[in-house]
């Protein structure tokens, strides 16, 4: 359009908005460009209108600026902002002013001295007017590519730039041409052309931009091509210092000089390596973009970047594993590089940063049960907790400590650190405040060895907490005293002093999951000098256990602690004679019969009657006057291993002091051992064709094999209810006694010929004329 032609041009700008840069000291100028072409009569023909905005930043501004000058300089040097804005300029710069500095995520520092690289020095300025120029120094020699790339990406610096760039696809493609064919004679221009493109990553719109021109897969290539030079520059730095060692002094003078050239290359391969990484991080937003990275083995180029000393290359490589981690597939690539034994190099170290960055990677491997014991074998409980002391470090470490407090193999490793003291002054220092979930569980985790729990209560450590449990009723620490109270020693016998205290818990009046914790606690205090008898009329413990003992009366964990706690009650004559007066037996068989599928009720329940057996009050009340001896031979021989020893523990003292049931339990153990045979042996005689033979083949022959006067079924005295119980059960000590008809027969069996321990076997009845497997009691 021409000069004389501009009146049909109607150009207009309009503030819309004015606010802070998130993350930058400056302040962002919001505002709308609307362009109009007017006709001959003025009239409006066609318009556009586009959203601009304006960064202004205040490289100044400081705790001692003066914000009403520099507010006035803003709004004089910026036309985009109204002199009527000068007080929300003001209110806004004393925001900036004073607002915290929060400590910057990897990406912010990251990017912050990325930025700050700007290729090699140039005494000229760069122009978005003269990019056509720039792109033809990309067709020249090696030199003037590097100067191209560097005035590019002085502009590409500048975010309003990027799109016209964008829009630029000569440029683009000249710059991505170049990399491909030039990356390896080098690195200058290499990493100016990555920063570039670096540039457009920053930021998601330009993602599919980067992509279209493979710079994703073209800095995998220069990443896994720079380690490989690594290595190399590794191998011959070291050839040359063992020479060094037999050289005279010009060898010595030749090595020095070969190390000064290595730590330079070092230099601009670590920025080279910087600026990959960080695209590539950038790109891997798109979980399909990080897969292609993986199937390129990323995890493995990552965990060799581990070895080197640069600061901001192990941040990102470290940042960027943390990424890759959520994912499994990536963890057990990780793990079979052994990452975690690079990653404890690192912990502590000087730099915040990388430090924190590790341990969140550590963090998100400790999740796995294989990475945690590796964690421990590389030393990282003791430096773990020794960053406890740092507030800056202290969560993230307490939460890798509290995951590998998990594993009951690991958790004596805790007393011989500083550990327990600092989670002890952390708890203290809670005061009467609410305590942090984690802190609380890491501590219960810890109670329950017994070495742990002995440095936790070491002075006055369970005075403490149990003053702080019982004033703020704090369930989850009274869960964590009563993991310390199960331990038996010395620390048992502190808990002496806190009886009364807890049973004054015990009532309907407090909360159930407190009281259950209380119970537990007081269930846990098996010690001889404890008078139960005096607690239980002290505290009127007696009827609130009774209630509690009916099916429905409460939440089933809370009647299970109620049950535990009548067994340990048990141990001691006076309060098993107490319970058992109060007519607790005959409410546990009750509970018995509801809860008979509940492994757990029924093994506490038959303890209860294994304590009470021992005393000879409670012994006669249970024989005479329950039902509990008929329960215990019915459970006799329960699925569950714990419950059958139990019995035949309570069984036994049972037939040792009553002889009616005695002979009753014996009667039923050999019936119970024989069962198959003695089926059996029943069929046979009981057969629908009537044959009397259990085995024979001549059906004619006077004598039969077993006489009706020999046979074990007509002795009642013997067993009862054949065929009651499963059959296919497992014996010990079968006898073979081989018959010879028609004058022989079996031995006859009765309880008196065997004694009180049997011996388990197997049923076998051979094919073989005139045999029979026969089951025997024996010693």
């Amino acid at each position: 359009m021409q000069a004389e032609d501009a009146r049909y041009l109607k150009r207009r700008v309009r503030s819309s908005g004015l606010d802070v840069h998130p993350t930058e000291r400056a302040l962002v100028v919001q505002y709308e460009v609307e362009a109009t072409i007017l006709g001959e009569l003025g009239d409006p023909m066609v318009g556009d209108r586009k959203e601009c905005q304006k960064i202004i930043r205040l490289k100044s501004l400081n705790s001692h600026t003066d914000i009403a000058s520099l507010a006035r300089k803003v709004v004089e040097e910026c036309r985009l902002i109204h002199p009527s804005k000068l007080l929300e300029v003001e209110q806004l710069l004393y925001y900036l002013q004073n607002r915290k500095n929060d400590k910057p995520e990897k990406h912010q520092l990251s990017t912050r001295n990325l930025t700050q690289y700007a290729g090699v020095e140039l005494d000229e300025e760069a122009s978005i007017s003269s990019i056509e120029e720039y792109v033809e120094l990309l067709y020249e020699d090696i030199p003037e590519k590097v100067r191209g790339a560097t005035l590019i990406l002085h502009l590409a610096r500048n975010p309003d730039n990027l799109e016209e760039l964008m829009q630029n696809k000569t440029a683009l493609g000249a710059l991505a041409r170049v990399l491909r064919e030039d990356w390896k004679q080098s690195v200058d221009l290499a990493t100016t052309i990555i920063y570039v493109f670096f540039h457009f990553s920053s930021f998601s719109q330009f993602h599919g931009l980067v992509t279209h021109y493979k710079m994703g897969a073209l800095c995998m290539n220069i990443v896994e091509h720079e380690l490989k030079r690594y290595d190399l520059w590794q191998e011959e730095l070291q050839k040359k210092q063992k020479a060094n060692i037999l050289q005279n002094q010009t060898a010595k003078k030749e090595c020095e000089k070969s190390l000064k050239k290595y730590q330079s290359l070092l230099v601009k391969q670590e920025q080279l390596l910087k600026v990959a990484l960080f695209l590539l991080l950038n790109l891997a937003e798109d979980t399909r973009t990080e897969l292609k990275m993986r199937n390129k083995n990323i995890v493995s180029m990552l965990v060799k970047i581990l070895e080197r000393h640069g600061e901001e290359v192990l941040v990102l490589a470290v940042a960027f594993l943390k990424k890759l981690s959520i994912f499994l597939e990536n963890k057990n690539d990780m793990a079979e590089m052994q990452v975690v034994q690079r990653l404890a190099l690192l912990v502590p170290c000087d730099s915040l940063e990388l430090q924190n960055t590790t341990l969140r990677l550590l963090l998100n491997l400790s999740f796995d049960t294989g990475l945690r014991s590796q964690m421990v074998q590389a030393g990282l409980i003791p430096k773990l907790s020794s960053l406890l002391a740092d507030e800056g470090q202290r969560q993230l470490s307490m939460f890798i400590l509290y995951h590998i407090s998990v594993d009951d193999r690991f958790k004596s490793m805790f007393a011989y650190t500083d550990c327990i003291p600092q989670i002890m002054k952390m708890v203290f220092e809670c005061g009467e405040d609410r305590m942090d979930t984690e802190l609380i569980s890491f501590c219960i985790n810890l109670a329950a060895n017994k070495r742990n729990a002995q440095v936790i209560c070491e002075g006055n450590g369970l005075k403490m907490l149990m003053k702080r449990a019982l004033k703020l009723k704090d369930t989850l620490m009274m869960k964590m005293i009563r993991n310390l109270s199960q331990h038996d020693g010395p620390t048992k016998s502190l808990f002496i002093d806190y009886v009364g205290d807890l049973a004054a818990q015990i009532s309907e009046e407090e909360a159930e999951e407190f009281v259950i914790e209380c119970l537990g606690t007081l269930a846990n205090l098996t010690v001889a000098d404890l008078d139960w008898e005096l607690v239980l009329k002290e505290y009127h413990l007696v009827p609130y256990l009774k209630d509690r003992l009916k099916p429905g009366s409460a939440e089933d964990d809370l009647i299970l602690e109620v049950v535990i706690m009548i067994g340990t009650i048990a141990m001691d004559d006076a309060g098993a004679a107490m319970l058992a007066e109060a007519g607790v037996i005959p409410d546990l068989i009750q509970l018995l019969n509801a809860q008979q599928e509940d492994d757990e009720f029924v093994c506490q329940i038959v303890f209860v009657f294994y304590q009470m057996v021992f005393h000879q009050v409670t012994r006669d009340i249970i024989i005479r006057d329950t039902q509990a001896p008929a329960y215990l031979v019915d459970l006799m021989h329960d699925k569950n291993a714990e419950i059958r020893k139990v019995c035949d523990n309570t069984l036994d003292i049972v037939a040792e002091c009553d002889e009616a049931w005695g002979r009753r339990i014996q009667s039923e153990k050999f019936r119970w051992h024989n069962s198959q045979w003695l089926e059996m042996v029943e069929s046979q005689q009981l057969d629908s064709a009537g044959e009397p033979y259990v085995f024979g083949d001549d059906p004619g022959n006077g004598d039969p094999f077993l006489d009706s006067e020999d046979m074990i079924l007509e002795r009642p005295d013997l067993f009862y209810g054949a065929g009651t119980h499963r059959t296919g059960a497992w014996y010990r000590g079968c006898k073979l006694l081989r018959a010879t008809p028609p004058t022989s027969s079996l031995t006859r069996l009765s309880p008196p010929h065997f004694p009180k321990r049997h011996v388990w076997g197997k049923l076998n009845v051979r094919p073989a004329r005139n045999t029979v497997a026969v089951i025997l009691h024996h010693g």
